[in-house]
């Protein structure tokens, strides 16, 4: 349990680095696809709603967010993976699948 604990303290303070940019480089149109991926590491969509500036949850991709919660398909396992894949290369999609 502790082992657990001290991987997610990890974890986030990873995410909170890679999320930590300069004011130049936080404006919509700029996010950094690094951090989008980090972020979709986290839970998957959370990198995609981070390249559309946050916002209202309806811009986070609600089948990843939601199906994310499902232990092997969602977190960690598929979803995961293909929610950083989108988000690293900029992609802001709802698909569940590569194509």
């Amino acid at each position: 349990m502790i082992k657990r604990a001290g991987c997610v303290g990890i974890a986030i303070l990873v995410l909170l680095a890679a999320s930590a940019l300069p004011a130049h480089a936080r404006s919509k149109s700029d996010r950094s696809h690094t951090a989008a991926m980090w972020w979709s590491i986290l839970h998957p969509g959370l990198g995609e709603w981070y390249l559309q500036d946050w916002g209202s949850f309806e811009k986070c991709p609600q089948k990843k967010f939601w199906l994310g919660f499902i232990p092997l398909y969602g977190w960690p396992g598929y979803l995961q993976v293909k929610s950083a894949v989108d988000a690293k290369h900029g992609r802001t999609n709802d698909k569940l699948t590569f194509d």
